[in-house]
């Protein structure tokens, strides 16, 4: 059933500087027999059609050179996650020795962890977010664990304001007042997966440093959602996946931030590997670990250099079209999506993310009432791939590098058919 697309909203089309990205990557034409409707950049970005090309000379390289591909080639292995720190830092607000790309997300968050979160009695406690991943929570909790502490004792989570999924300043500054000298650390989503809510980092860093804390943020659903300033925040460390709104493949690889004022921090403990090691003593092969400077040296093992093929070419992208234009884009179409179904709220649905353009990302989370799935399923069979997430949230992302204000557009009318029926 084909849309009628209003002219206003076609004129948003018309003008959008970002349109010509969208020819940049391989879209699902249908699903389940209808156009296909692709909301689902929060948990698995769309291809980069120029990923093909990277792997392709990477294949070619390693069936015609062998093992000199590490060292020969546009892009020689050896170095090669280092093509892609500049742009990764430009997408973090980082300096360039405060990233590098590895391992995947929650394999980063333990390791960092082990070098930031060294709980003693009377502090070791940690503050994590709303409603949290659930690998976040594990993680955290096993640590814990690790360091001889009970969770329930030592793990805090933060409370949204009654009959809310809002987590507001006040809740914050709350929890820092009756935990604050015992918390040790934070680990806190910056845009949290289940509501939508982009937390004010800065604030919660500031917050943390107050009170003696380190400040850590698991970053999944805000690299490549929203402009991060993670060197000027203060933040202690970070870590994100590239698979959501970074597009580079499904099970892709991580990123981590850590501070400059730690780059020297060789007194920090560390879970050690070779790639870890200073670069130019590496390949002699020394008994004693002499760690590099700089996020480099949390690193473990040499990459896989396919993945890392496959980021090159949305990075590329990223870097093309600027975090503060994606910026944009993906307010106007989180507002008209709101404005358009803003008639909805009542009996059957609830928009859960904040209301405040400052406080949210390219994520609508819609709280279905009675947790009936249903309607889920309803705009699945009209052609939305969109994401159900227990016990009762239908979560939809526009990503501006491919995402149009036509499908906006769409949604909400195929939201509001499904309803009706």
């Amino acid at each position: 059933m084909s849309i009628e697309i209003p002219d206003h909203v076609m004129e948003l089309d018309r003008r959008d500087s970002l349109a010509g990205f969208r020819e940049n990557f391989n879209r699902p034409e249908t699903f389940n027999g209808e156009k296909c409707i692709y909301l689902c950049g929060n948990s698995l970005g769309l291809q980069p059609a120029e990923a093909e090309e990277f792997v392709r000379l990477e294949m070619e390289k390693w069936a015609k050179m062998g093992v000199e591909g590490h060292v020969k080639g546009k892009y020689p292995w050896m170095p090669y996650h280092e093509f892609l720190t500049e742009k990764m830092a430009e997408i973090t607000g980082a300096k360039k020795e405060e990233v590098v790309v590895m391992n995947s997300l929650t394999v980063n968050l333990h390791l960092l962890m082990v070098s930031f979160y060294r709980p003693v009695p009377g502090r070791f406690k940690i503050l994590i977010d709303y409603h949290p991943f659930p690998s976040d929570r594990y993680a955290v909790e096993s640590q814990i664990r690790f360091h001889g502490f009970d969770p329930k004792d030592a793990m805090i989570e933060l409370q949204p304001e009654p009959g809310t999924a809002y987590v507001s300043k006040k809740q914050i500054e709350d929890t820092f007042d009756r935990h604050g000298d015992q918390i040790a650390m934070t680990l806190i989503g910056g845009v949290n997966y289940y509501s939508g809510q982009l937390y004010d980092m800065k604030f919660i860093t500031d917050l943390a440093h107050k009170h003696g804390a380190i400040a850590g943020f698991d970053l999944a659903h805000a690299a490549g959602n929203v402009p991060l300033k993670l060197h000027d925040w203060g933040a202690d460390f970070a870590a994100w996946c590239s698979y959501k709104y970074l597009n580079s493949g499904p099970g892709a690889l991580s990123g981590i931030f850590v501070h400059e004022r730690h780059a020297k921090r060789f007194d920090l403990p560390r879970f050690a590997g070779w790639w870890g090691h200073d670069k130019e003593t590496r390949f002699k092969m020394g008994p004693d670990f002499v760690p590099m400077p700089g996020a480099e040296g949390w690193q473990l093992s040499n990459p896989p250099i396919l993945p890392m093929a496959c980021m090159q070419a949305s990075l590329n992208l990223f870097h093309d079209a600027g975090m503060e234009a994606l910026r944009k884009k993906s307010k106007k179409m989180i507002s008209l999506c709101e404005e358009l179904v803003k008639d909805l709220e009542g009996e059957k649905i609830e928009l859960i993310t904040p209301k405040n353009p400052e406080e949210r990302g390219c994520q609508l989370s819609i709280r279905v009432k009675d947790a009936r799935r249903d309607l889920f399923d309803r705009i699945s069979a009209r052609g939305v791939i969109a994401d159900w997430r227990e016990p009762d949230v239908i979560r939809i992302a526009f990503a501006p590098l491919y995402n149009t204000y036509a499908e906006v557009y769409e949604f909400t009318q195929i939201l509001r058919d499904s309803i009706d029926e």
